[in-house]
């Protein structure tokens, strides 16, 4: 069942201790704000790692998910922008 709070200076609430504790939240922890037509909801938010991608790794994902000749041509341009060598990034060419 739901349990009464109060809306502190600047928007503040403070969720009940048992609450954090039955959905893992803790100080610092993101959650995601949803207004909807019953209320505001807040729910924990999914935080993923960005990656990050060397030159060479960009340049391989080009060439390998060219789809035909023309698009593994403009993939290869698109490396050698980079200042890669097409040829030295190892792939698997769509074109035979």
């Amino acid at each position: 069942m739901g349990e009464a709070v109060k809306i502190g200076r600047r928007g503040t609430v403070v969720i009940p201790a048992d609450v954090r504790r039955r959905f893992g939240l803790e100080e610092g922890t993101l959650v995601l704000v949803e207004s909807g037509p019953d209320g505001v909801l807040l729910r924990p938010a999914a935080v993923f790692p960005v990656e990050t991608y060397s030159l060479e790794e960009k340049a391989a994902f080009l060439l390998e998910n060219a789809v035909d000749a023309v698009d593994y041509a403009r993939a290869m341009e698109a490396v050698r922008k980079m200042g890669l060598d097409p040829k030295a990034v190892p792939h698997t060419s769509p074109v035979s």
